[in-house]
């Protein structure tokens, strides 16, 4: 699933398998480093071909997913967990 993830901004061109690509991914998980392959790809061929950048904005290859772990806050357990009330 994740190869096709990779694969799609070749496949919308049907120039899949015409390109060699090299790349090297760290960080999160298996699922957003596809995502960011994508990103990465989509953004690479839209510099090597101007005309795809208008139909590839509208189908979401040049769109970042923006979320981003939440900071553990001073006096809780987690970011949002509190530590658990008690009466007496």
């Amino acid at each position: 699933m994740h190869q096709q993830i990779v694969n799609e901004p070749f496949e919308t061109l049907d120039q899949a398998g015409q390109y060699d690509v090299v790349a090297r991914v760290h960080g999160g998980g298996v699922s957003g480093q596809a995502g960011a392959l994508r990103l990465g790809l989509a953004r690479a061929l839209t510099e090597a071909i101007r005309r795809v950048a208008r139909r590839w904005k509208r189908v979401g290859f040049l769109t970042r997913d923006a979320r981003v772990k939440e900071r553990k806050k001073y006096g809780l357990k987690k970011a949002r967990k509190a530590p658990q009330y008690s009466k007496r």
